[in-house]
C-alpha cells in the first residue's frame, strides 16, 4: 500500500529551515520526492511517498519540526495561510484505498493534537462536517477569523484545543483525490487583471470544473499571478486551464510571462501537451510524479 503526502508548510525563505524540514520527512521508508519553495507565497510544498508506517512517522517528524521553527506572528506571504503547517493532504496510490489516506489523516491529527497541543481541522475526504469539508472554508477570514469559529460549537476542532496553538496555528489535514498546483504569472503589475481571470476560470464563480484561483502579487518577481489549484483532472488538465488564462490575458491586452507547477504533476494532467506549449518554468522530466515515483523504487 503506498501513500503520498504533500504537507505545505508556511516557510519558503529559510534554506536552512527548508533543509531541516525536508531531512525530517526522509528515512524509514519514507522518500522525498521533491521539494517546491517561493519566497513571495513564503511557503514550501514536500512531496513525500512510501507505506502507511514509514509517511506516517515523516509527517509528525516534519510536523514536530515545523511547531519548533515556525513562529506565524512573525510570518508574512500573499498565500492564504492558518498554520505552520497549513495543509497536511494524504492521496491513496498504488495498492491503497481512500479510506486508507482517511484513517491515516484521523490518525496523525489525534496523534499532533496530543503531542504539540496544535488543533487539527480534518477536510476533503475525511471531513466530518459539509460546512467544513473544503480548504476554502476552513481558512475563510485567515486565521483570526478561524480562532473566532473555533469557540462555536459547530467549530470545534476535529482533534486539539479549541484555541489555535501561540505559533503553530491550526493544522488542516485530510485525504483527497490527486490534484495539481498550476499558477500562471501575468506580464503585468495589475492585480485587477488578475483577480478578474482567477474569478472568470475558477469554477465556484461557473469557470471551468474542479478549478480553485486566487490572484497573487508576486514581489519577488515584479508581477501578478493567477494561482490556481486543479481538484478535478479528469475535467480540466494543466492544458486546459493554461488555455483559459491565457485568452483572458489576450482579451484583457496582457501576456502570459511563464506558468509553474508546484510540487509534482501526473503526466496526464498535461493533457497531451508539450510542457513548453505551457511555458512551465525551469520544466524538466523531474516534475513527473511517475518519474519521481520510479527513481524512488517505488514504481516499475
Amino acid at each position: 500500500m503506498l501513500l503520498e503526502a504533500i504537507p505545505n508548510v508556511s516557510e519558503g525563505r529559510r534554506p536552512a529551515t527548508i533543509r531541516t524540514l525536508e531531512q525530517a520527512c526522509t528515512g524509514g521508508g519514507a522518500h522525498l520526492l521533491h521539494t517546491s519553495s517561493d519566497p513571495s507565497h513564503h511557503r514550501t510544498v514536500l512531496t513525500v511517498a512510501g507505506a502507511r508506517g514509514a509517511v506516517h512517522d515523516a509527517m509528525l517528524a516534519l510536523v514536530a519540526n515545523a511547531v519548533r521553527l515556525i513562529d506565524l506572528r512573525e510570518h508574512a506571504g500573499v498565500h492564504p495561510r492558518v498554520g505552520a503547517v497549513d495543509v497536511l493532504p494524504l492521496v491513496p496510490l498504488a495498492g491503497a484505498a481512500m479510506s486508507d489516506a482517511v484513517a491515516l489523516a484521523k490518525q496523525l491529527a489525534e496523534e499532533i493534537a496530543a503531542t504539540l497541543g496544535v488543533p487539527v481541522f480534518l477536510y476533503e475526504e475525511a471531513a466530518a462536517a459539509p460546512h467544513r469539508r473544503r480548504l476554502d472554508q476552513i481558512r475563510a477570514g485567515g486565521l483570526d477569523a478561524l480562532a473566532s469559529r473555533m469557540q462555536r460549537s459547530d467549530w470545534t476542532p476535529d482533534a486539539g484545543p479549541r484555541t489555535p496553538h501561540p505559533t503553530a496555528g491550526v493544522l488542516v489535514a485530510g485525504a483527497r483525490r490527486p490534484l495539481v498546483a498550476f499558477n500562471v504569472d501575468l506580464d503585468t503589475t495589475d492585480i485587477a487583471i488578475a483577480t478578474a481571470i482567477a474569478k472568470q476560470v475558477r469554477a465556484r464563480d461557473g469557470g471551468l470544473p474542479g478549478v480553485k484561483a486566487l490572484p497573487l502579487w508576486l514581489a519577488h518577481r515584479g508581477r501578478v499571478q493567477v494561482s490556481m489549484n486543479l481538484t478535478d483532472l479528469e475535467q480540466t488538465n494543466a492544458a486546459q486551464a493554461f488555455r483559459a488564462v491565457e485568452s483572458a490575458a489576450l482579451a484583457a491586452g496582457v501576456a502570459v510571462a511563464e506558468s509553474e507547477v508546484v510540487g509534482l504533476i501526473p503526466e496526464a494532467a498535461l493533457g497531451g501537451c508539450a510542457p513548453e506549449a505551457l511555458r512551465i518554468a525551469g520544466w524538466s522530466p523531474d516534475l513527473l510524479l511517475e518519474e519521481q515515483l520510479r527513481r524512488a523504487g517505488l514504481a516499475s
